[in-house]
């Protein structure tokens, strides 16, 4: 049952919380539900989910104007392509993935015609994977400087994907990276801009990377289930 699972999960990061001595509530779980039918949604949130993600823009379109934006947030966690832009405005709560002053260009364009702000996060590519995107940590300060005078955005935190790992011990130094990287920068105190969150790990590793500092976990297959497709 997916509620069950779902109270696992919760149940899993409370105990991360208290075992980094993090207050109760500090870490908010995103459910990941790429490829998850509706009424499999529905049920996550019947039992009480509040924040969803989706990868793509079409099938992230259809399920919330099926399902609503009334009783949860919804969160574009995959890549962000310039042509998509358009469709983020009606859909989405938080942007995880911007990784480039041009994309923070176009996202802000959009924002201005429509006399909104749009909350983001910058995608750090914290391993150099060239398989990933997201900026390189030495370029990160340098891009959120240029961001910062983009009023269409307001930069929250960070986000990462470690490399994949069966142990997730091994993901631990990432996220380790990402929040020293994280609090390095915040002492420049970069004006329009906030590093209070940080997206940071999925179902195999979520507690580790709570351990390590984030405030957003993006988990999936501990709440829905192997994904078929």
């Amino acid at each position: 049952m997916i509620s069950e699972r779902l109270a696992q999960v919760r149940e899993e990061i409370s105990w991360a919380e208290k075992k980094s001595g993090r207050p109760y509530g500090s870490v908010k779980l995103i459910a990941v539900s790429k490829t998850v039918e509706e009424k499999y949604i529905l049920e996550a949130l019947k039992a009480g989910c509040l924040i969803f993600g989706e990868n793509r823009i079409q099938e992230a379109k259809r399920k919330i104007e099926a399902l609503g934006r009334d009783q949860a947030q919804w969160h574009l966690i995959g890549h962000l392509q310039k042509n998509k832009v358009k469709y983020i405005y009606d859909l989405f709560d938080l942007v995880h993935t911007v990784d480039s002053i041009e994309l923070g260009q176009f996202i802000h364009q959009g924002a201005q015609a429509r006399n909104i702000v749009i909350p983001v996060l910058v995608q750090v590519n914290i391993a150099s994977e060239t398989t990933k995107s997201g900026v390189e940590p030495a370029h990160l300060e340098e891009l959120l400087k240029r961001i910062s005078t983009l009023s269409g955005l307001k930069t929250q935190g960070l986000m990462t994907i470690p490399p994949l790992n069966s142990d997730p011990e091994k993901s631990r130094r990432y996220f380790a990276q990402l929040r020293e990287l994280r609090d390095k920068i915040a002492i420049s105190n970069i004006e329009n801009i906030e590093l209070n969150e940080l997206s940071m790990g999925m179902s195999g590793d979520y507690k580790i990377a709570i351990e390590e500092g984030a405030t957003f976990v993006r988990v999936g297959t501990a709440i829905f289930g192997k994904r078929t497709n």
